[in-house]
């Protein structure tokens, strides 16, 4: 099977393994665990924050943030395709109580303006607006990058509002990789930021949030109350460490390839429209008279052994990985050419 669907899907490799099987452990809970305190510690210091903590998942990470940052009935102002508000559950209602302001901005970002006019005013009869949150890259807006000056200008917003800032750094690494600057710079004006390992660089679990001392003191009693709380995570923490040494510069050929399918689908009849990907995710529509994008991605699973992910009747979404190829994507478009060819 040749794996488009998600970068969740990379696996481990034999090096990152081998680093795994190794790592010195302890007991997390009582910081004695060596390869995790060495993970938080780096990431921590990448991320220009006074500490950081270990944690299952970057859904945790988001979860516990807006926990920490909110109170029951607070708002939280963001973009309408963020992951917080499409992929969590309902969780921050369910966990925390708040309310979800969601802002339509452009490819998933919004300008400091949007978010001065989504701040509730204040009134006893209002939620009382709390928190920004900001998706960084922004997934379904495909992983379009948000520009170090907008968010430059929307954390400063947010703090002149007496507003927490929160960044959903699930993609992160992209951003910097695609930007050339480093993540501490694009995070710069957040109050908590996480970044994940379990995408496209090859963990098989875990996420990092990163904040304040205080903060991630609050991100630790919801990690251990919300049953995260973890034993010898050094054997995932080595795993984490191998992908900060190895697997982050290769993103730009992970961009690279995204850059190519982008161009080869766009010369497919059938297709209507490719969305440019500044990263790793390419989106495309295909033609409202042509196969429904659904039966597409079951074909090209069946008989091609191809996997896509179809969001709607007509939006399919691709995204590249460490374990595709060059070849893997010249497969998929000649796939994909040959399904729409014969309807």
């Amino acid at each position: 099977m040749i794996d488009f669907f998600s970068d969740t899907k990379t696996r481990p490799t034999a090096a990152m393994r081998a680093a795994i099987a190794a790592a010195e452990v302890g007991d997390e809970q009582k910081f004695e665990d060596p390869t995790t305190n060495r993970l938080v510690e780096r990431v921590a210091d990448l991320l220009g924050k006074d500490a950081a903590v270990f944690l299952p998942s970057g859904t945790m990470c988001n979860e516990i943030a807006v926990n920490v940052l909110c109170r029951p009935g607070d708002a939280v102002i963001c973009e309408e395709s963020c992951h917080l508000v499409n992929f969590e559950a309902g969780a921050p209602a369910a966990l925390s109580g708040v309310v979800m302001k969601a802002v339509a901005g452009t490819r998933g970002r919004f300008t400091a303006d949007q978010m001065r006019q989504a701040v509730w005013p204040a009134s006893r009869y209002a939620p009382k607006t709390r928190l920004v949150a900001v998706e960084q890259t922004a997934n379904l807006a495909g992983g379009a990058v948000w520009p170090v000056d907008q968010l430059d200008a929307v954390a400063a917003a947010a703090q002149q509002a007496g507003l927490a800032t929160h960044m959903d750094g699930a993609r992160l690494f992209n951003a910097a990789v695609a930007t050339g600057l480093p993540v501490g710079r694009l995070a710069a004006g957040f109050d908590s930021v996480w970044v994940d390992f379990s995408k496209g660089l090859g963990c098989p679990v875990g996420a990092v949030l990163a904040g304040g001392r205080g903060f991630i003191e609050e991100a630790w009693a919801r990690k251990q109350g919300w049953g995260g709380a973890l034993r010898q995570s050094g054997i995932l923490a080595a795993a984490c460490l191998y992908a900060l040494d190895h697997h982050i510069d290769r993103l730009a050929e992970d961009h690279a390839l995204a850059a190519e399918i982008a161009d080869r689908l766009a010369a497919i009849d059938g297709i209507a429209q490719v969305v440019p990907p500044d990263t790793n995710i390419v989106f495309f529509d295909v033609a409202a008279d042509g196969l429904p994008a659904p039966e597409i991605a079951r074909r090209l699973q069946d008989e091609h052994g191809i996997q896509i992910g179809a969001f709607s009747e007509r939006r399919i979404r691709v995204v590249t990985h460490l374990d595709v190829t060059v070849e893997d994507g010249r497969r998929l478009t000649d796939a994909l050419g040959q399904v729409l060819k014969r309807g």
